[in-house]
C-alpha cells in the first residue's frame, strides 16, 4: 500500500526526474557489469589470469570516491541538472574506449578512468530526486533509484546471453554509448533543475570541504564504514557469481544469463518492496531486518548444485541484498547536510567503496587457494558483510522524512 500512495500526486518535473536518475543508475551499472561477465574472455585475451583480471575492477571501485567528490561539488556549485548531464557522457564514452585497450595495463588504466566518471552518478541522481518529491514517496524513491543497479545488472546479462557470441567482449562495451546519449538528451529537454539548488546562493555561501567534515564528521565516518559493509555485500554477491558459474559449474552463457535474469528480479523485487515498506516501518529497522533474513538464504545461494536451485537461491538472496540497498538513497540523503548534499551522499558511498574495492581479488584469491570453491568465498563475505551492516545500523542515527531544505537532526 505504501507504493501506491507514494505514486499519488506526482508532478511532471518528478516523473521525469525520477526516470531519468534511475535510468542514469541503470546505464551506469551495465556498463560496470560487463566487466564482472566477461573476466574470464579478457583474461584468454591478455594471456593472464582471471585474479589480474578482476583486479581492473578493484581499480574501478578505488577511483569512485575521487569522482564522487568532484562531480558532486561540482553538483552543489553549479546545479544537479548540467553536472549529471556531463557526468553520464564521460562515462559512456570511457566505457567505449575500454573497448580499444591493447594489454591489460591499459586496460588497468580505462577502467580507474572510468571509475572515476562512474562515481559521480550516483549521488547526483539521489540528490535531485530526494529534493524533488515529495517526503512521503522517499521510501519508493529509494527502492526505484536504487533498483537501476540490477537492471543495468539484469540488461548487461541478457545482451551477454543473446549477443555475446555476436559482439565478443570488445563489442559489448560500445553498446551503451547509444542510449547513454538518448538519456541526455532527455535530461536537457525534459529534466528541470533541483528546486532545493540556488546558483547565486552556491557561489556565495557553498559550504567547504574542511567545514562540512568539521561539523558533520562523526555521521560522515559512520557513513563510511556503513556504505564499506553495505558494498561488500553487494559487490561480494554480484561481482565474482557469474564467474563462480562459468568456472566452478562450468554453465553456458544462456544459463549463466537466465539464473543472472532470475537474481536480478529478485534485487528489483526487493529494492522496490522494501524501499517502500521503510516509509512506515522507518529506515534503520528494515535495514537490519533484511540484512538478518539473508543470512539463512546464503548457503543454499552460494552451495546450490543444479541451476534451478542456483537460480531459486540467486532470487532470493537479492530480494535480500537490494532489499536492504532500497533504503539507502533516502536514508543517506536524509542523513547529509543540505549545502552538500550533492557531494556527501555520493561521496561517503563510494568512500565506502574504496575501502570494499578489494573484494574481487579476494574472492578470486579465496577460490584459487581452495581449488577453485567460489561458494566458499561468495559465502564468506556475504555473511561478515551482513552482520556488520546491521550491527552498525542498530548503533547508527536515523532522519526519517526530514526536511531537505536543511540540515539533518543527527543526533550527538
Amino acid at each position: 500500500m505504501a507504493a501506491f500512495e507514494a505514486l499519488k500526486g506526482w508532478s511532471p518535473r518528478a516523473r521525469h526526474t525520477v526516470m531519468a536518475s534511475y535510468l542514469a543508475w541503470t546505464l551506469d551499472a551495465y556498463d560496470f557489469f560487463l566487466l564482472t561477465l566477461v573476466f574470464k574472455d579478457i583474461a584468454a585475451q591478455f594471456g593472464t589470469s582471471i585474479t589480474k583480471v578482476a583486479f581492473a575492477t578493484m581499480l574501478t571501485l578505488a577511483c569512485r570516491p575521487i569522482g564522487a567528490f568532484i562531480f558532486g561539488r561540482l553538483a552543489d556549485r553549479f546545479g544537479r541538472r548540467p553536472i549529471l548531464m556531463l557526468d553520464i557522457a564521460c562515462y559512456s564514452v570511457l566505457s567505449f574506449l575500454i573497448a580499444f585497450t591493447p594489454n591489460i595495463y591499459a586496460f588497468y588504466v580505462a577502467c580507474a578512468a572510468f571509475g572515476v566518471a562512474m562515481g559521480g552518478v550516483w549521488g547526483i541522481c539521489a540528490s535531485l530526486s530526494m529534493e524533488t518529491i515529495k517526503p512521503s514517496a522517499r521510501g519508493f524513491v529509494s527502492g526505484l533509484l536504487q533498483s537501476g543497479y540490477p537492471s543495468g545488472f539484469l540488461i548487461s546479462a541478457v545482451i551477454f546471453g543473446y549477443f555475446y557470441p555476436m559482439l565478443g567482449w570488445r563489442g559489448m562495451f560500445m553498446v551503451g554509448v547509444i542510449p547513454a546519449a538518448l538519456l541526455i538528451i532527455y535530461i536537457y529537454f525534459f529534466v528541470p533543475e533541483s528546486q532545493h539548488f540556488n546558483r547565486e546562493h552556491a557561489k556565495s555561501g557553498q559550504a567547504s570541504t574542511i567545514s562540512i567534515l568539521r561539523n558533520h564528521g562523526k555521521v560522515a565516518l559512520f557513513a563510511i564504514f556503513l556504505m564499506m559493509g553495505f558494498n561488500f555485500f553487494s559487490h561480494g554477491t554480484q561481482d565474482v557469481y557469474t564467474t563462480f558459474l562459468r568456472v566452478q559449474h562450468g554453465f553456458d552463457p544462456l544459463t549463466v544469463k537466465n539464473i543472472l535474469v532470475i537474481g536480478n528480479i529478485g534485487a528489483i523485487v526487493g529494492g522496490l518492496f522494501f524501499g517502500s515498506f521503510s516509509q512506515g516501518f522507518g529506515r534503520r529497522k528494515t535495514i537490519i531486518l533484511v540484512t538478518l533474513l539473508a543470512l539463512p538464504v546464503i548457503y543454499f545461494w552460494s552451495h546450490g548444485a543444479t541451476p534451478v536451485a542456483l537460480a531459486l537461491g540467486a532470487f532470493l538472496m537479492q530480494v535480500c541484498v537490494q532489499g536492504a540497498w532500497g533504503v539507502v538513497p533516502a536514508h543517506l540523503n536524509e542523513l547529509a547536510p543540505a549545502a552538500a548534499r550533492g557531494t556527501f551522499a555520493g561521496t561517503v558511498y563510494q568512500l565506502g567503496n574504496l575501502f570494499a574495492a578489494v573484494n574481487n581479488p579476494l574472492q578470486s584469491s579465496i577460490a584459487e587457494h581452495t581449488g577453485g570453491n567460489y561458494s566458499l568465498a561468495l559465502a564468506l563475505v556475504a555473511t561478515g558483510a551482513a552482520l556488520l551492516i546491521a550491527t552498525l545500523t542498530w548503533l547508527g542515527p536515523e532522519a526519517h522524512n526530514v526536511d531537505m531544505g536543511r540540515a539533518a537532526p543527527i543526533p550527538e
